[in-house]
């Protein structure tokens, strides 16, 4: 990974731009006032699961570098400067570059190969395969979806095989597959592989199968390391993610089985964290997908902590935090093999995560009783004060005054902290458009919103056959064109999207455009929006190429004014040919 994939791993491009930009959810976007154009109807889009910006209003569009760029007038290497030290990254370490990048994929591959090592093994081992199988009641499909696999119980087995395939020690430590003695670090474990949003496996969960040491874990877990970052990852999130965009909420569970269960089950928006410990980086990447958050920790101290410090967490980071409550304190994985049907329900009953927290503690304390009003209130009042909203803080105030049976007012002698005042946006630059460059921005916004038509819509594409490249006056846009007319049938599969990775971003913003504008109309309406924004862009042309006739006519002789003649009467027959051309 180089500085820039890092530093879009760090930060939210949601939070990068609201600096600038004050943005409001719009369904899976965000939204808010364009900075380039003083419009009163928000059309500037953010879709944090695509990591694009598009401001409809102007034409333009990218990623949080260009937003930057355009925001505070500097090159991509100020832009990149400036991210990195929001995302507490130090350029120096990316100067290897190449070799850095290198390195990372040969750690993949070894990851990639010892999941598969550990796969072989599970299959040879049957007290492994009956305690998947028999005893957590997972299917074939199952283990073979989430790569289940079995360490053996053995001193150097994986760095020996590991070895077998051309990798060093020092590699194989790296890759967090070995203990401080340079052997195995996992050992007659259950292996789950952890892996990234894309599927790469990144490290290992290991759960004991044989309790031959009764103090020995019963989970560990690959060590930080180059591609594995427990503070950030979120567990089966590969796999759940199509789930969370249709149901528009994801369940946070507390392990790793329990979200494969969950899966198994038919509830495959469940993810998790390494432990209970939920972080911001982890909330941010989940609300890239939902801003409906909804946690299934097991009821003991430690899942009731989790979740009172995962509370002001979600409120910076504007996530509604609710709470799965699974009866007789079950965790998912043992409920499902109870009664499946009950886990579906229980997900789509949640409480609000302040809400569940004061029952929680009404039943847990006698309020009868004077010092267990003070242990209540000043126990509920700490959560309250981290909100950031401050109107939620005033509401839960009144409803604890309520609960203990005080006023208000004498209840805030306890003194609630005020919430911080908003970060004021930072200031626009003032970029002023002359009515040449305004004419061009019209011209590039037709351009745009006729080459997502052409690429989302394969319908249209026999539209390809009139159009031309130089009627458009982007390069990226040409890209696009000159690969659509190579590859008509295009239809977005990954293998057949290789040969669009030079203008990625690009693609990215045209496909938002797709959705925000044309998502679920009719093949007609957009057949005739495509025809006006072609026959718009061939008059622009022509009216352009006019203008440099006449104006190299003045100077021509009179045989290449007889040719620029020529080529006038050509551009008034191509204006007309095209609806509405007159």
């Amino acid at each position: 990974m180089d500085a820039v994939e890092e530093i879009k791993g760090r930060l939210a491009i949601e939070d990068v731009i609201s600096e600038y930009v004050q943005l409001k959810r719009a369904g899976r976007n965000f939204k808010g006032l364009s900075p380039f154009t003083n419009e009163r109807t928000p059309s500037f889009v953010v879709s944090p699961e695509k990591q694009i910006w598009h401001d409809f209003s102007s034409g333009k569009g990218g990623d949080m570098f260009t937003f930057v760029e355009a925001m505070e007038g500097l090159d991509f290497r100020g832009a990149l400067e400036l991210l990195a030290r929001k995302a507490g990254i130090e350029l120096e370490q990316y100067k290897k570059g190449r070799d850095d990048t290198k390195q990372k994929e040969r750690l993949y591959h070894l990851l990639e190969q010892t999941a598969k090592f550990y796969q072989a093994n599970l299959k040879a081992n049957k007290d492994a395969l009956s305690y998947v199988l028999q005893k957590r009641q997972f299917t074939k499909e199952t283990v073979l979806q989430w790569r289940l696999g079995y360490s053996p119980n053995t001193g150097a087995a994986v760095v020996d095989f590991a070895k077998k395939q051309g990798f060093n020690q020092r590699e194989i430590q790296q890759a967090g597959l070995t203990n401080r003695f340079g052997g195995d670090m996992f050992r007659g474990r259950l292996m789950v592989p952890l892996q990234d949003q894309q599927g790469r496996v990144v490290g290992f969960t290991a759960r004991l199968l044989a309790v031959d040491d009764p103090q020995a874990p019963k989970y560990i877990n690959t060590p930080q390391t180059a591609l594995y970052d427990k503070s950030r990852h979120v567990f089966g999130l590969h796999l759940a993610k199509e789930s969370i965009r249709k149901t528009k909420f994801v369940v946070l569970a507390e392990g790793n089985l329990d979200v494969i269960a969950s899966h198994q089950a038919g509830i495959m928006q469940c993810v998790a964290t390494a432990g209970t410990a939920l972080t911001e980086q982890q909330l941010k990447t989940l609300k890239r997908f939902t801003g409906d958050v909804r946690l299934s920790f097991d009821a003991d101290a430690a899942g009731i902590a989790a979740t009172e410090r995962a509370i002001p967490i979600a409120s910076k980071v504007s996530v509604r935090l609710s709470v799965i409550t699974i009866p007789n304190g079950k965790d998912p994985d043992e409920l499902i093999r109870q009664d499946q049907a009950a886990w579906g329900r229980i997900v789509n009953e949640p409480k609000y995560v302040l809400d569940w927290l004061i029952d929680y503690y009404q039943k847990q304390l006698d309020l009868t009783k004077p010092g267990n009003k003070l242990v209540f209130s000043d126990t509920v009042l700490t959560v309250v004060r981290t909100l950031s909203d401050r109107v939620e803080q005033e509401h839960y105030v009144q409803r604890v005054a309520d609960i203990i049976d005080v006023s208000r007012e004498a209840l805030l002698q306890m003194k609630l902290d005020h919430t911080e005042k908003p970060t004021p946006l930072k200031p626009h630059r003032d970029v002023r458009l002359s009515k040449i460059e305004q004419e061009n921005l019209e011209v590039i916004k037709k351009q745009n919103k006729l080459i997502a038509l052409l690429l989302l819509q394969p319908h249209l594409r026999d539209l390809l056959v009139s159009l031309r490249a130089e009627f458009l006056p982007e390069e990226n846009a040409k890209f696009v064109f000159n690969f659509l007319k190579e590859q008509p049938d295009f239809d977005g599969t990954p293998s057949k999207a290789a040969g669009l990775k030079e203008v990625a971003d690009y693609v990215k913003m045209l496909s938002l455009q797709y959705e925000e504008l044309y998502q679920g109309v009719e093949l007609l309406e957009l057949r005739n929006d495509a025809e006006y924004l072609q026959s718009e862009l061939v008059k622009q042309y022509v009216k352009t190429q006019k203008a440099n006739i006449k104006e190299a006519y003045k100077n021509a002789t009179a045989e290449e004014q007889r040719a620029l003649l020529e080529k006038d009467k050509e551009l008034n027959a191509l204006r007309n040919t095209y609806k509405g051309g007159n």
